[in-house]
C-alpha cells in the first residue's frame, strides 16, 4: 500500500442533533489535520447517533446546507473525510449511509448494503455491495457495521482492488471479540488493511466498546483505542498513534 496516513475518528454523537455533531466532527478534522491525517473515517450514523426509530426526521442529502462546513473543511485540509449519515430516500425509508467529502470538493454517497436483523423496519438497504475511492493512490473500500459481518462484502471489495477496507461501526463489548476477529481475518485473507471506527460512547441504547482499531494487510493489529472515549486512532508509516481530541 502506498504511503497513507489514515485514522478512525472515535467520536460521540448527540442524538438527532446534526448541527452539534457537525461542530464536533470539525474538531476531529482539525485535530486530524494537525496530525497529518489524509483519510479520516467516522462511526456509523455519526451525524445523528444510532437512533433508528426517529432517523427519518433528520435524514439528509449529500448537498444539505448543514454539511457545507464539513465539505469546506475537508477541502481546506486536503483530506478525505467519511462520515456516518442518515440518508434521505424519496418515497421510501431512509438509508444508513456514509458520505465521503473528497479533498477536491466532491461528495459521494454509499448506503449500507447488509442490515442487522430488525433494521429493515426503519431503513432501506443500499443496492451496491461495494464502493471504492482512490485516496492518495490507495484504493479504499467503504463498509458500514453489519456489512462487515458478511464475508462476501469484504470479498467484493478485494475483487474490486481494495488495498484498505474501512468501516464505520457501532460495536458493543459483547460483540467486539467476534467482530474484530472477523475483521482481522479479512485483512489476512484478502491482503488488505482494515480500519474500524467505533462510537466513543453509548448510542441508540447500545453501549459501545470503543476500541476502534486498525490492522495491516497481514492481519496484525497496528493500533487500537484502549476502550471508550473520544480520540483519533491513527496509522501510517511510523506505526500507530492515539491522539486525544479537545
Amino acid at each position: 500500500m502506498a504511503s497513507l496516513r489514515y485514522a478512525a475518528a472515535q467520536s460521540a454523537s448527540v442524538p438527532f442533533d446534526i448541527a452539534a455533531n457537525v461542530v464536533r466532527h470539525l474538531a476531529f478534522i482539525d485535530t486530524a489535520g494537525e496530525a497529518g491525517v489524509q483519510l479520516l473515517v467516522f462511526p456509523e450514523l455519526s451525524l445523528c447517533g444510532y437512533e433508528l426509530a426517529g432517523m427519518g426526521a433528520c435524514a439528509l442529502k449529500a448537498d444539505d446546507g448543514r454539511l457545507a462546513p464539513l465539505r469546506e473543511r475537508a477541502l481546506k485540509a486536503k483530506m478525505t473525510v467519511v462520515v456516518g449519515a442518515p440518508l434521505a430516500n424519496a418515497g421510501a425509508l431512509p438509508g444508513i449511509g456514509a458520505i465521503t467529502f473528497h479533498p477536491d470538493g466532491r461528495t459521494s454517497v454509499y448506503r449500507k448494503h447488509f442490515l442487522h436483523a430488525g433494521e429493515e423496519r426503519h431503513v432501506t438497504a443500499g443496492s451496491a455491495i461495494s464502493q471504492l475511492h482512490e485516496v492518495r493512490g490507495v484504493k479504499v473500500a467503504l463498509a458500514i457495521c453489519a456489512d462487515t459481518g458478511q464475508q462476501q462484502h469484504a470479498h467484493a471489495a478485494a475483487v474490486a482492488g481494495a488495498e484498505l477496507y474501512v468501516a464505520g461501526s457501532l460495536i458493543s463489548a459483547g460483540g467486539y471479540g467476534k467482530d474484530t476477529t472477523q475483521l482481522a481475518g479479512y485483512a489476512k485473507l484478502f491482503r488488505m488493511g482494515v480500519l474500524m471506527a467505533n462510537h466513543a460512547h453509548a448510542s441508540g441504547g447500545y453501549e459501545s466498546a470503543g476500541r476502534s482499531a486498525i490492522w495491516d494487510s497481514g492481519g496484525e493489529l497496528i493500533i487500537a483505542a484502549p476502550g471508550p472515549g473520544e480520540m483519533l486512532v491513527i496509522a501510517g508509516d511510523d506505526g500507530g498513534t492515539l491522539v486525544d481530541v479537545a
